[in-house]
């Protein structure tokens, strides 16, 4: 990512956005402090398990996406994709762009029988919706519970956020009190065990192993993959189910036992304890901690 420069035209803000152009989250803020966290990348599969049990996402992932044959390189592309929504700067509303861009021409028939277009709002706002639950429920775990002052800013910093990927204000709930309604109305009505969902629960599915890395780390990986395929697996159930929240499991039909949830606790409380004491350019995602060193640096 190029460092921002300094715009010199009057029509334009600091960090080179223009003025008409959606603005990222604010630094220092909320959202800045927990999105590179590499904690947050314990949330995401809970995350994107919620966006694919709504039938039209779940459709269009399971007909257009590339996740079953190149799971890694999809992932580091969508990581990527978050991580400069927050701490991209002018790259920030470009970036968004490119997101709508490159859903343009997915479209098809739900499982409910329904048109689909991967820009409708319905379908779109979803997608985004599904981040902010998932960063109260699961950072009560791995960060810290948050007053209710923060939730508001989060919210809010969520809203810019989801400006940034297109989203009109009349698309997306202005509030929190109009945010629980919708969440709940949508678990209730739309979501539901979609293929694409339970795959990415399931312990017995194929996954390709990672293609890159230093010669030592793939011949490794090749050499041991039954092996870390199928610890992959079941770490990944485990947290995709437990850092979602109960109401959204249960609109799933997913299940969780206490003995579970014994195992949640203990495994939160160790990684909420060591990562703070690790070094910032390990604590944090790589986007993230330049980021962070470029407002240090402008801040001295």
């Amino acid at each position: 990512m190029t460092t921002a420069q300094q715009p010199a035209d009057p029509g334009s803000r600091p960090g080179g956005a223009r003025r008409d152009e959606p603005q990222p989250p604010p630094p220092g803020g909320v959202l800045w402090t927990i999105a590179g966290d590499v904690r947050a990348l314990l949330m995401l599969p809970a995350a994107f398990t919620m966006q694919v049990a709504h039938p039209a996402i779940g459709a269009g992932v399971d007909e257009h996406s590339v996740f079953r044959t190149d799971p890694w390189g999809r992932g580091e592309r969508s990581l990527r994709s978050v991580q400069l929504w927050v701490y991209g700067g002018e790259e920030a509303a470009e970036e968004g762009r490119r997101v709508r861009r490159l859903h343009r021409e997915i479209q098809g028939v739900d499982t409910r029988g329904r048109r689909y277009h991967s820009l409708d709002p319905a379908c779109y706002a979803w997608v985004h919706a599904t981040g902010f639950p998932i960063y109260l429920y699961a950072g009560r775990y791995l960060l810290r519970r948050f007053t209710p002052a923060q939730e508001r800013q989060l919210y809010r910093e969520w809203l810019q956020v989801g400006r940034i990927l297109g989203l009109r204000d009349r698309d997306m709930p202005q509030t929190i009190e109009e945010f629980w309604p919708y969440y709940h109305r949508m678990l209730a009505e739309e979501l539901e065990p979609t293929k694409v969902a339970r795959e990415l629960v399931a312990t017995d599915v194929p996954l390709p192993r990672p293609r890159g890395g230093p010669l030592p780390v793939r011949i490794l990986t090749r050499l041991a993959w039954p092996v870390l395929r199928a610890a992959f697996l079941h770490f990944r159930a485990f947290v995709t189910v437990g850092y979602m929240p109960p109401e959204a499991r249960a609109a799933i039909g997913l299940e969780w036992t206490p003995a579970q949830e014994r195992r949640l606790r203990r495994f939160s409380t160790a990684v909420r304890l060591l990562v703070p004491l690790l070094p910032e350019r390990v604590r944090y995602l790589p986007l993230a901690h330049r980021a962070r060193a470029r407002r240090r640096a402008g801040a001295r």
